[in-house]
């Protein structure tokens, strides 16, 4: 009897678990054009790092690494930190770097419910044997600031964010 009750039981809870995980509703996203335009400047590409800074300034996420030697990504130190040298995958999507004075056009994805909650976007810039900027371009997270152009401090000349 007790054997019957369980094979009963048993798929019905399998199913009603299976039903919870996957019908959950997904995070609403949208994707955004991010211009960077890099200052004029002499050496390698740039290794640059676009992150998702939550409300008390710690990294949440990697949006964007421009530089697919991972060789150098501790040359960018803080954001390293963060990722840190056990994790294998990055969470973003990686590109050539880019050389001084050139620009790069890439699309990121921003969860929407991020947006005018305090968090903040940084961009982290680093070139080989030269300088490593941890705050380049970094701004705080919202709906006018995705339509912005920011100036940068370091390697980057400007960025731009455009709604896709």
């Amino acid at each position: 009897m007790k054997n019957i009750v369980t094979f009963k039981i048993a798929p019905a809870l399998v199913i009603i678990i299976f039903i919870f995980w996957g019908f959950k509703k997904p995070l609403n996203t949208t994707s955004y054009k991010c211009m960077i335009q890099m200052a004029n400047y002499s050496g390698e590409g740039a290794y640059i790092v676009i992150s998702l800074l939550n409300p008390k300034g710690d990294y949440e996420k990697t949006l964007y690494v421009q530089g697919d030697d991972d060789q150098w990504y501790s040359d960018i130190t803080e954001w390293w930190k963060f990722h840190g040298k056990a994790r294998a995958d990055i969470d973003a999507i990686t590109g050539a770097t880019v050389s001084g004075g050139n620009r790069s056009i890439n699309v990121i994805q921003i969860e929407d419910n991020k947006i005018n909650k305090g968090y903040k976007i940084r961009f982290e810039s680093a070139v080989e044997d030269q300088e490593y900027y941890k705050k380049d371009v970094e701004f705080e997270l919202t709906t006018a600031a995705l339509k912005s152009e920011f100036k940068g401090t370091g390697f980057i000349r400007y960025i731009r964010m455009l709604p896709q």
